[in-house]
């Protein structure tokens, strides 16, 4: 997944070998440089923070899913569509699942990791053939943070070689997701309704020449 060809490739790889050796908190920057065979005048000009270089492993992570995703099929469910792109992503994790712990357990995110962490999500909606265009696709990929952020500590925890604990959570997630979003697709079908409505009087207010207030409905309870 890592180009080690390339300099930041060698930096990324060397910082996942050392966060699985020991907690993260502990690996300096030197020790990256060191580990990765460069200086700290290179190092400096490739990435400016631990952050950025856990930032850049996303972005691998990223395009070795979207590489490897199965082409989605409308035949089948949203739902399940986005378990396969899950588990595939787990799948292209598993090498790194040693350093993810120590990562995740120093407790210390900076926002480019946060930021590139957010924009996976919608990454993984787009692999899945889910759309995240307007509010909409923002709670499509604030939900799907939640319910990943919460499965991704399952399957750090879990041992099994068929990973069946993380798979039963992802399946449980999932289920709950696929409720909430009918509920919201409901709300903004409601909303959009409602603001039909206001356009459509709006509009034949002034084609009566009256003012568009005295048309105006009641806000909706």
């Amino acid at each position: 997944m890592l180009n080690e060809t390339t300099v930041q490739g060698r930096i990324v790889a060397a910082a996942m070998t050392l966060a699985a050796s020991r907690p993260w908190s502990e690996v300096t920057m030197r020790d990256i440089a060191e580990a990765a065979g460069i200086g700290l005048v290179e190092m400096r000009r490739e990435f400016p923070s631990k952050g950025a270089i856990v930032a850049s492993f996303i972005r691998s992570a990223d395009d070795a899913l979207l590489a490897r995703a199965p082409k989605p099929s409308q035949d089948q469910p949203a739902r399940d569509r986005l378990f396969d792109v899950i588990m595939s992503r787990f799948d292209v994790l598993a090498p790194y699942k040693a350093a993810l712990k120590s990562i995740t357990s120093s407790g210390v995110m900076d926002t480019a990791v946060i930021k590139k962490a957010w924009a996976s999500q919608a990454w993984m909606l787009h692999a899945a053939g889910i759309g995240t265009d307007g509010a909409l696709g923002s709670v499509r990929v604030m939900g799907l943070g939640t319910l990943y952020g919460s499965v991704f500590r399952t399957w750090l925890e879990d041992t099994e070689p068929g990973l069946a604990k993380t798979m039963a959570a992802l399946d449980r997630r999932l289920k709950r997701g696929e409720e909430a979003m009918r509920t919201a697709n409901s709300m903004a079908d409601g909303v959009a309704s409602v603001f039909d409505r206001i356009r459509g009087r709006v509009k034949e207010a002034r084609d009566n020449g009256k003012p568009a207030e005295s048309q105006q409905p009641t806000t909706p309870v």
